[in-house]
């Protein structure tokens, strides 16, 4: 297999702050990292888990989980105590979900702020991540975008979801940082 080290030219990197997934460090100087996502119903937790272990073996340093409901979230206890690498849960839905999460241990939320109704649910949360030093990915998708950016761009164009995904971090960071 080729290796494409040393085949492209050095890409000057943008200056960021590092953030701690579990163990792994992300930003500034660190290398760029792999993640993937698993395709099993999280709640299936030995396949799930052996799934992880796959992925680790394959070069997979952080691993997301769907989190839709009640059941997966329960199922995330033993997953994150016999993963190798750091899971993320990727809540779906139910902002509420991600509280339990935090209850099971995982090293990371990955979150869509438009899928919460009341603002102040989505504060709380933020508040208990940074309580324990979890971090938050920002997810935003067509489905979940603010009216006023839909009207201003007419369509969810690729344009308007980094609108938003920008807003929301703004937002983050002017509250909570």
């Amino acid at each position: 297999m080729r290796s494409a080290v040393g085949y492209y030219p050095k890409v000057k990197r943008k200056k960021t702050r590092v953030v701690h997934v579990g163990s792994v460090a992300i930003g500034g100087e660190n290398p760029i990292r792999v993640q993937s996502m698993t395709n099993i119903p999280t709640w299936k937790v030995k396949e799930t888990i052996a799934q992880i272990h796959r992925l680790a073996e394959a070069g997979c340093e952080l691993v997301r989980v769907a989190i839709p409901d009640e059941r997966s979230v329960s199922a995330l206890k033993d997953i994150v105590k016999e993963s190798p690498i750091p899971v993320i849960a990727d809540l779906h839905f139910a902002g509420k979900l991600g509280f339990k999460a935090l209850e099971q241990g995982v090293h990371g939320l990955r979150i869509n702020p438009g899928t919460f109704k009341d603002r102040s649910k989505f504060d709380d949360l933020i508040r208990a991540c940074k309580e324990q030093g979890v971090c938050i990915r920002i997810g935003i998708n067509a489905g979940s975008l603010e009216p006023e950016i839909l009207e201003q761009y007419k369509y969810p164009s690729p344009l308007a979801l980094v609108e938003s995904a920008l807003r929301w971090i703004d937002y983050i960071v002017e509250k909570h940082d």
